[in-house]
């Protein structure tokens, strides 16, 4: 998975500074960011503070973990079922 350049304290703090009235254009410029990026940043951390950012990332680490238990969990009792319905 690629690392991301910027953490979510950065990502709030560049948010910000276009709160405070800077242009779009000149904030992507100084940070080398796209307009793009800059749209799907507003929309996931606009309003948010640092530690609300922080949980929601720990938040997203978690929802990740249980999908993966829950897939290995469903994975292995579909191969239960095939070994069972077997004819020894």
């Amino acid at each position: 998975m690629k690392k991301a350049r910027f953490k979510e304290e950065q990502i709030i703090s560049i948010l910000r500074e276009h709160e405070a009235g800077a242009a779009t254009a000149g904030v992507c410029r100084k940070h080398g960011i796209s307009r793009a990026t800059f749209s799907k940043w507003k929309a996931k951390y606009g309003g948010l503070e640092v530690s609300e950012a922080k949980r929601l990332r720990s938040l997203e680490d978690e929802n990740r973990r249980l999908k993966k238990l829950l897939a290995e969990t469903m994975l292995d009792n579909a191969m239960l079922k095939d070994i069972a319905s077997k004819k020894w």
